[in-house]
């Protein structure tokens, strides 16, 4: 993966001296997260380079959007990404660990995000901080859900992707904290592929579940309309 600055549409992320690039799974998810609620304040958790801070911060008016990364190298390029962003007055990015800013914050959030490591397997890289941005010993799902519980207002809105073979357990994990699932995004990278990926917004409201599917390209660099539609405010090239 390239280490170069990433430029999109209306803001630049430095990615040098963070484990994990910029990459199709947080684009995804900062387009997807819904601003229908209009909110105020934006929590993402493990940030990382604090690109869907970035995007949040583009498509919403939320005057208060905190990040939490516990990796020091990704926490400091954060904080500079957010500086030499466009809306450096609205963002925020704090040094703690998940559970340690759950025992230390008594605000609540009404929009949560968070793309969290996905690698359970018992494979490890010589790298501690792709270790620990890449898999989910660093955050287990249990403490993401606690902690989503814990900080999402009541109207709120959190919105995570994960394994599409995760799905099932991470809803049931959610049900145990009184989040459901409002909206789900399924995602496939051509017609003929598997289905990889799982977008899910929770509420703490038991409603219809509104499920879709989504479709990334026909063909290589072929992309669907329905991903360019998505995306194209960020990426410069859609």
């Amino acid at each position: 993966m390239s280490s170069k600055p990433f430029k999109f549409k209306e803001f630049t992320v430095n990615q040098d001296r963070c484990a994990m690039k910029i990459g199709t799974d947080g684009v995804l998810l900062g387009a997807w997260t819904s601003i229908e609620n209009r909110p105020f304040s934006v929590l993402d958790i493990g940030t990382g380079t604090g690109i869907l801070s970035l995007m949040l911060a583009q498509r919403s008016n939320a005057q208060l959007i905190e990040a939490i990364e516990i990796d020091a190298d990704a926490f400091e390029q954060c904080a500079d990404n957010f500086e030499n962003s466009p809306w450096g007055d609205r963002l925020f990015c704090y040094h703690a660990s998940l559970l340690e800013y759950v025992e230390e914050v008594d605000d609540k959030y009404d929009t949560i995000i968070c793309n969290p490591p996905f690698y359970s397997e018992n494979y490890k890289t010589e790298t501690i901080s792709r270790d620990l941005a890449r898999f989910t010993d660093a955050m287990p799902f249990e403490h993401l859900i606690y902690a989503a519980s814990q900080l999402l207002s009541i109207s709120g809105l959190f919105s995570v992707i994960i394994p599409y073979k995760e799905e099932k357990d991470f809803i049931k994990l959610a049900s145990k904290v009184n989040l459901f699932p409002k909206r789900i995004l399924h995602v496939r990278g051509n017609p003929e592929a598997d289905i990889k990926r799982s977008l899910i917004e929770f509420s703490f409201q038991n409603t219809t579940i509104e499920t879709s599917e989504l479709i990334i390209e026909n063909g290589r660099h072929n992309y669907t309309e329905g991903y360019i539609n998505l995306t194209k405010d960020f990426y410069l090239k859609m």
